[in-house]
């Protein structure tokens, strides 16, 4: 028991992590080199196996958190403490969103991505593309009500899962004490779906070995070719939210030191990185939250509600800058109106991440918006598809920052953020969490 409690300490299962990627990569490039196809298929399956045992526990962990996070508003002070919490979280997630957008498209025009580039994509890729359903703001509206309840969970639908779980919430919330054996249940449910998890978890650098070996198997050296300016810009943009804006606002906001925040999120946002799934990193992230002494009861309402609908990478870095990439590569000029149309949409669309096509909705949401023909949609999304694993790593490490760094600084301007435990000397090993605290 002593090792396995060695391993998940958050610098062992770092090291183990980094260790399993350096492996991975070379395991890949070695089997790229090689005539048979079948080390490449292995890592395949590995990685394959790893993320569907994480997606498993999404949706029950999506809505237990956010039901069991409503109801424990109550403990914090009332209806309006609630209210104003929940107002105060939308309105920085949204802040940040258009600080996020805004960063992306200074990224993209200073770069360039894709200027003068001459790429031409896999044409069953752009038929698959152009035969799938783009994303509109219809589609979001009709995505919200499900026709089955359980159809909801059954189909994967997360962003109905979600709109299922604020519902039941918010009328556990209302019922008070009646409604607490249904708290009970869900509590009960948290916590077995957290401890699967947390056995799943401990197989992460054996997951990354296959991610990332089956993802340099596939695309080589690739990533040095006309696609590596769009791997760079959204990096680099990716990474100024992630290491200027969180760190600024933590500091001058939250009065967070940033060294310390990054130290305490460090497990986190790896295994958000090599996953490339913000609801597998769920309870890492509330734990982490809690760790940074963030009020058990908000951290449990916040961090689910930000792990659906706060989405930096995916809803603002990304789509600004892929849709700069896009229109430079058919010499499409975009006015002054089309940036203000991309900021919209990274502020108000975000919602749109959570359902199950995920950055596909997001990117084509901004590029109809923009009015793009439908031929230039499916060719150029098809463009990035194939590289689509790697960019998605860095837009999921800088999701799940945003996601527990907002809940931080609200919790210290709401009197919610606990010093003694903010500057403990370590966090306790991986998910071992505090118990959520009761609804009613």
């Amino acid at each position: 028991m002593s090792l396995v409690r060695t391993y998940l300490r958050p610098k062992v299962f770092g090291l183990a992590v980094v260790g399993a990627l350096v492996l991975g990569a070379l395991l890949g490039l070695l089997a790229r080199q090689a005539s048979a196809s079948w080390p490449a298929t292995t890592l395949e399956t590995i990685g394959t196996i790893f993320t569907d045992l994480l997606q498993v526990t999404v949706l029950p962990l999506v809505f237990t958190a956010i039901v069991l996070g409503i109801s424990s508003l109550r403990e914090l002070g009332g209806a309006r403490t609630a209210a104003r919490l929940g107002g105060k979280t939308v309105l920085w997630f949204a802040t940040t969103s258009l600080i996020a957008v805004l960063i992306g498209l200074a990224a993209g025009t200073i770069v360039n991505p894709g200027k003068g580039a001459s790429i031409t994509p896999n044409q069953s890729t752009v038929d698959k593309l152009a035969a799938r359903d783009h994303g509109s703001w219809l589609d979001v509206v009709r995505d919200l009500v499900p026709d089955n309840l359980f159809a909801a969970f059954a189909d994967g639908q997360v962003l109905q899962v979600v709109v299922i779980a604020v519902t039941f919430g918010l009328a556990a919330y209302g019922l008070g004490e009646r409604a607490e054996p249904f708290v009970r249940f869900n509590r009960v449910i948290f916590d077995l779906v957290q401890k699967v998890l947390s056995w799943i978890i401990r197989l992460a650098p054996l997951g990354v070995l296959g991610l990332i070996g089956h993802a340099f198997a596939s695309y080589g050296n690739q990533f040095l070719r006309p696609l590596l300016t769009l791997i760079a810009t959204v990096y680099a943009g990716a990474l100024l939210v992630l290491f200027v804006v969180y760190p600024l606002l933590l500091r001058f906001v939250g009065k967070v030191p940033p060294a310390l925040f990054f130290r305490k999120a460090w497990t986190a946002l790896q295994f958000a990185f090599v996953s490339r799934s913000s609801g597998a990193t769920l309870p890492l992230s509330r734990q982490t939250a809690i760790n940074l002494g963030v009020d058990p009861g908000y951290a449990s309402f916040a961090v689910p509600l930000g792990t659906t609908t706060k989405m930096d990478g995916c809803a603002a870095v990304y789509p600004a800058v892929a849709t700069i990439f896009i229109t430079n590569l058919y010499g499409i000029s975009l006015s002054p109106g089309d940036y203000v149309l991309i900021i919209v949409v990274a502020v108000f669309g975000a919602i749109a991440t959570a359902g199950v096509t995920g950055w596909f909705t997001m990117l084509t949401l901004t590029l109809t918006t923009l009015n793009l023909p439908p031929g230039v949609i499916a060719t150029g999304i098809a463009v990035v598809y194939g590289i689509d694993p790697i960019l998605d790593m860095m837009r999921t490490a800088t999701n799940v920052a945003g996601q527990i760094a907002i809940p931080t600084w609200i919790a210290r301007t709401e009197g919610l953020l606990d010093d003694e435990t903010l500057h403990a000397p370590s966090a306790p090993p991986l998910l071992e969490t505090a118990p959520v605290p009761a609804g009613g």
